[in-house]
């Protein structure tokens, strides 16, 4: 059963009514282009067919009420909690996630009068895969569609633009969950298409979507969630990004993005030692998002493999956010006979992904799981990843 089916499913089981509305996003894989998003660079997500599904009734009480139900099918029921009473640090938990999307829209001068919502989804948690966007999607589209903001396809959502809401989206997660993320995730649950990738400029806000269909040419994206998270995942990324905002700051210029490739060199010599590798990576991931797109356009996808193992390489080297886990799953994977492997999302555990040729794709999991064992580590996840659609309004008639 999908995630909106089984989001109407519960929550008539558990309110004894069908909800009024019920919209789903997907998590997201990021291709290529990982920490450049705060950065103001550039990057080139694809949605997953994973979604996360929020079936939802307005309420006229004020009340915000928020259950989620996981894959074991036992419901978890947050505190409710009045709407006009949320304040970044009041509620915590997984429900600080919608609350916090409830709080940055009624901060935005949305009236809301509370609402009864129930969750569901499939997309991994802890993976690096953004369970946390999607979800923070799919509830401010239901809230806003429960305050009669209508929602259309494409980039507007009743004059709202999607990338609007992804901003508020963000917003929840940076101040109000506190965790300081970039507007990558949230972009990319929202505006992705299905058999594309898309190419997003974080500084001006350029959407192109980019053909990618791998199936046309008997490859596929693998993803593997190493189901490892290190303590320091939270505290290295927040790091990672200050060191990025001194830099900037020490060049004088707004973002690392604005240092061209060409500068490099001349630019690094300003900064301090601790700070130059950032400074590297950010500036060549950005070209190596630009250099993949142009093999793409160029209808040469089966070349872009080395570009991703770089990327992988400067994650490692320049901004540390490797491990031992995703290094594991890339060495082994390369040596398998992918054509191109990374870590993907904020690193220190989560997911990498290889771009491997379909037919060997059990002898690449194989030798990945030989590998793990072979350290004591627990088995990773494996999935084929299939460029998907972004957030959309589900059928609230599902049985």
């Amino acid at each position: 059963m999908d995630a909106a089916r089984r989001a109407v499913t519960e929550f008539r089981s558990l309110h004894g009514h069908e909800p009024q509305v019920c919209w789903s996003a997907p998590g997201r894989v990021n291709l290529i282009g990982e920490h450049t998003d705060y950065n103001d660079g550039f990057v080139l997500p694809f949605a997953l067919p994973h979604r996360t599904a929020v079936a939802a009734t307005a309420r006229e009480d004020g009340m915000l009420r928020m259950t989620t139900v996981g894959s074991d099918g036992r419901p978890q029921v947050a505190d409710p909690v009045q709407v006009e009473d949320l304040r970044p640090g009041s509620v915590t938990g997984w429900a600080a996630y919608p609350a916090g999307v409830a709080w940055v829209l009624r901060e935005s001068g949305f009236a809301l009068t509370g609402a009864d919502l129930v969750v569901c989804g499939d997309v991994p948690t802890g993976a690096g895969l953004s369970s946390s966007a999607a979800l923070e999607c799919a509830t401010a589209l239901a809230l806003l569609d429960l305050a009669g903001v209508s929602v259309a396809a494409g980039d507007r959502t009743g004059g709202l633009r999607l990338t609007e809401i992804a901003r508020w989206a963000q917003r929840a997660e940076n101040d109000f969950v506190g965790a300081p993320t970039g507007v990558l995730d949230q972009t990319a649950s929202l505006c992705c298409t299905a058999a594309h990738v898309l190419f997003l400029d974080v500084r001006s806000g350029e959407q192109v979507q980019v053909p990618f269909d791998t199936a046309a040419r008997e490859l596929a994206i693998l993803v593997i969630d190493t189901k490892t998270r290190h303590a320091h995942s939270e505290s290295g990324y927040g790091e990672r990004r200050r060191g990025c905002i001194e830099a900037a700051r020490v060049l004088g210029v707004d973002s690392l993005r604005e240092v061209a490739t060409a500068e490099l060199d001349a630019s690094s010599a300003r900064l301090p030692a601790e700070l130059q590798p950032l400074l590297r990576h950010v500036v060549t991931e950005n070209d190596r998002v630009e250099s993949l797109v142009r093999l793409l356009d160029g209808d040469r996808l089966d070349e872009i493999g080395p570009l991703l193992t770089a990327s992988h390489h400067s994650l490692r080297d320049d901004y540390r956010v490797s491990c031992t886990e995703l290094d594991l799953v890339v060495d082994t994977a390369l040596a398998a006979g992918a054509l191109g492997a990374r870590m993907t999302g904020g690193g220190f555990g989560g997911s990498a992904i290889a771009l491997i040729r379909s037919a060997e794709q059990a002898e690449i999991e194989k030798s990945i799981t030989a590998a793990f064992d072979e350290r004591g580590l627990t088995h990773p996840r494996f999935f084929a990843a299939s460029p998907s659609p972004g957030a959309g309004r589900e059928d609230v008639s599902l049985s």
